[in-house]
């Protein structure tokens, strides 16, 4: 490698923690390095189509560079022991809290965040880093019970040496780190794809922040590039043993295939298409707020979001009415300014397929309560009711702030309308009696499900994953020391073996 690829000085000080320019680079066996591909990933402010950075792919060599790196380091740092880990840990949680005000700029710029949503995916990053300090000491092994008297059965809980990773654009900082960081604290090493929407705050603010946490060169590496460029060379490459991803479950099913073929772990956390369901006892008023929250936060675009609101005809006409007017009172616009409700979605390839799926929905039969306008990537919200039974909407993942309502005449029509897709990622269900929604959730085909809040809920201590097309595999807690570890089995024999020949 020429010196012309490093980014100058870089290695000594490092970027800042909201500046673009040089945060949009590869970071490979800690250095900052362009791409060397042929052509660049442009970074845009969706919002209002500022021009944020310019970043030239990595190829299939630079993956493989970045693989090589994480290999190497990986070994010494299992072996540091949990004690160092844990202070690279603290440390980088320290920073976190310390730039929090430049991460959310960053986040508003790039993923066209509001200040609320990205102040909250920055808390909830720094409950998932406390969450990793904790995991460095909580891997522990066993003595198993031998069949014979004089053998020692002993099982250790290892690291599994390099994990890849895919993040996603809607809370890129987030789900990269609670990947990222409890994989570390585990021993091993990792490999960062950002999406190509969010390279800075998916990926290189990440590396930033370890990279001043004094995280020893090579176990963290960001590798910002294509399909198109790589193919599946960061799936397919010998060295990691596990593939995270969170994203489509079209491209989920791909990466499962792929790694499967190669004998791969992976945890996929996949689409959603999750259903909030109001029984005819629930608080009303608040089941509207939950409703509110569980479908509009970052404008709709998040895999847990409610699609669905099922309502008891009991109080359908009081959720509705009370429903559509918080909705109205929205207030989509700029999202650096407080008082905005809803920025921008992603891309305007988001806002067209948004509006063409409204448009769909209306041909159909159904009916809008709501309908918002598409004012460029600002996609005003819509209310639909009437939606046909049959039709695509009901069965898909919405991403954006769109909404379906679905009246339902008691629990067992609720619990098939819920059933009723092939997702099963999130849920809620609001009632006064909390054991009658126990009941009621024990139902639903789905990974995680709420009673009396939102569909919207992510605790670092508690199993976060889906159930048919929204993917396998956990993360979080005791799922991820199951996801990033593997167990070895070392017996010893006090006695002597009697042998058949």
């Amino acid at each position: 490698m020429s010196d012309s690829t490093v980014l100058a000085g870089a290695a000594a000080s490092g970027p800042g923690f909201a500046d673009f320019g040089r945060l949009a680079h590869q970071y490979i066996d800690g250095r900052w390095r362009t791409g060397t591909g042929s052509w660049d990933i442009i970074d845009f402010n969706p919002f209002n189509g500022e021009k944020l950075a310019a970043i030239t792919v990595a190829t299939v060599s630079e993956v493989d560079e970045a693989y090589r790196a994480a290999e190497r380091a990986q070994k010494p740092w299992a072996a540091a022991g949990p004690h160092a880990r844990r202070t690279v840990l603290e440390k980088a949680l320290r920073i976190t809290e310390e730039h929090t005000a430049q991460i959310v700029e960053a986040m508003c710029e790039e993923q066209g965040a509001t200040r609320s949503k990205a102040r909250h995916e920055v808390e909830a990053a720094a409950e998932f880093l406390r969450e990793a300090i904790r995991l460095t000491v909580r891997p522990e092994g066993l003595i198993v019970p031998a069949s014979q008297r004089s053998r020692e059965n002993r099982v250790y809980r290892l690291p599994v040496g390099v994990v890849g990773v895919i993040s996603p654009f809607n809370f890129p900082f987030l789900v990269a780190l609670k990947t990222v960081a409890p994989a570390l604290a585990l021993g091993n090493a990792v490999v960062v794809k950002p999406n190509q929407n969010t390279p800075v705050t998916g990926g290189g603010l990440i590396a930033r922040i370890f990279e001043e946490a004094g995280l020893p060169a090579g176990l963290l590496n960001v590798v910002v590039t294509d399909i198109a460029e790589i193919g599946d060379a960061l799936i397919a490459h010998p060295v990691p043993r596990v593939i995270s991803f969170s994203g489509s479950d079209r491209v989920g099913r791909h990466v499962g295939a792929v790694a499967a073929s190669h004998l791969k772990r992976t945890v996929l956390e996949l689409s959603g298409n999750s259903a909030l369901v109001v029984l005819a006892d629930a608080d009303v008023d608040y089941a509207v707020d939950a409703a509110v929250f569980s479908r509009f936060v970052y404008q709709g675009q998040v895999c847990t979001a409610a699609n669905r609101i099922l309502v008891d005809r009991a109080v359908e006409a009081e959720f509705t009415e009370k429903f559509t007017a918080r909705v109205r009172a929205l207030r989509t616009g700029d999202p650096r300014e407080e008082e905005t409700d809803l920025g921008p979605v992603i891309s305007d390839f988001q806002a067209d397929a948004l509006s063409a799926m409204v448009e769909r929905a209306l041909a159909e039969g159904a009916t809008a309560l709501v309908r918002g306008r598409t004012l460029g990537n600002l996609v005003e919200p819509t209310v639909l009711t009437g939606v046909p039974a049959d039709s695509a909407l009901l069965h898909q993942e919405i991403f954006g702030p769109v909404v379906v309502l679905v009246p339902f005449d008691g629990d067992d029509e609720a619990v098939r309308i819920a059933n009723d897709t092939p997702y099963g990622l999130s849920g809620a269900v609001h009632t006064a009696d909390a054991e009658r929604g126990v009941n009621f959730a024990h139902r639903v085909e789905t990974g995680m499900i709420h009673v009396n809040d939102s569909t919207v809920q992510d605790d670092p201590q508690v199993a976060f994953g889906g159930e048919k097309a929204s993917g396998s595999g956990r993360l979080n807690g005791e799922a991820t020391v199951e996801a990033f570890t593997t167990q070895k089995w070392i017996s010893v024999q006090h006695g002597r073996s009697t042998f058949p020949f």
